[in-house]
């Protein structure tokens, strides 16, 4: 059974009655996979029809009264390039049609018309018009393939982790090499907001969300916006808009919360230069955006060269966060709780006052916060409520106290719900989850969503314990059935690329090659030769 032909719309146009009827009726239109769509008298009667019916094809007479078939193509072709017109000529009008190809005709026949001539013309004319349709989509697919690739590439130089893309090196642009700097937006409550959303709603309040971001960049000269966790987004401005960094933030926390009704904050980066700094200003955003938490509400804040609330420089405790950091990740209670009195012994050897000391402890724990999050090992916690009980303490001691109550409890909620379902679990679920529906157009945002984790984590998880990277397994679910469909059918090889998830059949071609050593054609003959 053959593919499905795409079907063009034909526009005829001619003068004479006696060959619009012998037109509809010899050539073998349905079987071209073509249909006419209307047709017209003269040149001026064509306009209107092309404007009604957007044809793809129009077979005109070169010489018509009013307005003739080289006027119409003139009028027309600068608005509709892709048009092709094949004109009708008598013998004594050979040099109309020779001016016909000059101005962009497609091909011209002579009176009386042979109708397999026609036909012929009509079947190149088509393939024409498939190869415009493949380019087409091949340039969507690459402009696609390319802004993806670019903003994975962003995120990675983001996390820190430049050296796995190397290979997308072409991707890099220098508009990173000028200054430039970074907006954090990160939706307010959204843990709260995504405990009322069921998966659905919260793909599309998601979406919403990136639309509106896309939108606003365009028009306010933003480099680049790609989501980075769930909840969050990144924007890189160009660093001759850094005097106006806080104004650009009201502009768009404010069309957040026009559009999507969603309260935003933001933090924004001061300026640096080059793409391996993204790491860098990614964390100077972040801490931006804790000032969230002692202003009370929403809004815009600027990364400063010192810490609020004095002059006085301190020390971060870095080493002290990766470790905590590395006992939540770790399920590590008892080290997470001894780690929270070192807390207190190098602030207390620092000799801070009481308000560096409590914004230091705040800073550390949302960052910590965060690292629930993106592991998806909390459910409903309230981080607004902990930041207000430790804001009403007194004591150092009265403050680590609490921090050691509510993360025991926390991590011990998080255990038992890793308990009940384990990271092998998950993983079979996602894979299962791709072997439903590998012929899709699949998104490993999509399938982390399935799995209830944040993208980052999804991958390592799924890479520890598959052995497979998300899009390997998602193209060795398609070689296979790729493989069964070439061994058990007569399908076409170009009709089997769609079913197994590939809209173009070279891709797939290629593909299948370094999958399996064969193209899809050498393995069934190699195939049918073992059957036989």
């Amino acid at each position: 059974m053959g593919a499905t032909l795409v079907n063009y719309k034909v526009l005829l146009v001619d003068d004479e009655p006696i060959i619009l009827r012998s037109l509809k009726v010899a050539i073998p239109w349905e079987e071209l996979g073509l249909t006419i769509v209307g047709e017209a008298r003269n040149g001026e009667a064509a306009l209107r029809l092309i404007e009604e019916t957007e044809p793809n094809i129009i077979i005109s007479d070169i010489r018509m009264p009013v307005l003739d078939g080289i006027a119409l193509m003139k009028e027309v072709l600068p608005r509709s390039g892709k048009l092709i017109f094949i004109f009708i000529s008598g013998y004594g009008e050979f040099e109309y049609a020779r001016e016909a190809l000059r101005q962009g005709a497609f091909d011209y026949l002579l009176k009386p018309i042979d109708h397999d001539e026609l036909t012929e013309m009509l079947t190149r004319a088509r393939e024409r018009l498939d190869r415009q349709k493949e380019n087409e989509q091949l340039l969507l697919s690459v402009q696609t393939l390319s802004m993806l690739a670019r903003e994975r590439m962003f995120a990675e130089f983001t996390l820190g982790h430049p050296r796995p893309l190397q290979h997308l090196k072409w991707l890099e642009n220098s508009e990173l090499e000028s200054d430039y700097f970074m907006a954090v937006v990160r939706l307010d409550h959204y843990a709260s907001l995504t405990a009322k959303w069921s998966v659905e709603e919260k793909r599309l309040w998601l979406f919403a969300v990136r639309n509106i971001l896309e939108e606003w960049s365009l028009e306010n000269g933003v480099l680049s916006v790609f989501p980075f966790y769930n909840g969050e987004w990144i924007l890189l401005f160009p660093g001759n808009l850094s005097a106006g960094r806080q104004e650009l933030g009201e502009q768009l926390t404010a069309g957040i919360k026009r559009y999507s009704k969603l309260e935003c904050s933001v933090g924004i980066s001061r300026t640096t230069t080059g793409i391996n700094q993204l790491s860098t200003v990614y964390p100077l955003a972040c801490k931006a955006l804790y000032q969230r938490f002692y202003s009370g509400q929403a809004g815009v804040f600027l990364d400063e060269e010192t810490l609020p609330g004095g002059s006085r420089e301190v020390k971060y405790p870095k080493e002290l966060e990766l470790a905590l950091i590395e006992s939540i990740r770790t399920v590590n209670l008892e080290r997470m709780l001894s780690l929270f009195d070192e807390m207190a012994e190098f602030i207390e050897a620092q000799g801070l006052p009481q308000e560096l000391a409590e914004r230091l402890i705040i800073e550390m724990i949302v960052v910590l916060y965060r690292q629930f999050e993106h592991l998806n090992m909390h459910t409903d916690w309230s981080l607004e409520g902990l930041l207000s009980r430790l804001h009403s303490l007194g004591t150092l001691s009265a403050m680590i106290a609490a921090l050691k109550m509510e993360f025991r409890e926390w991590m011990l909620e998080s255990h038992k719900s890793a308990s009940r379902e384990d990271g092998r679990s998950i993983v079979e679920k996602s894979k299962r989850y791709i072997e439903a529906n590998y012929h899709k157009d699949l998104s490993i945002e999509e399938v982390a969503e399935i799995a209830d984790l944040s993208i980052s984590h999804f991958c390592t998880l799924f890479k520890q314990i598959s052995g497979y990277t998300f899009l390997e397994f998602v193209t060795h679910c398609r070689m296979e059935k790729a493989k069964y469909i070439l061994q058990n059918s007569n399908v076409k090889v170009y009709q089997v690329a769609p079913l197994v998830g590939y809209q173009d059949p070279r891709y797939f071609t290629q593909v299948f090659k370094k999958a399996t050593g064969n193209t899809p054609t050498e393995y069934r003959e190699a195939n049918s030769r073992q059957a036989n």
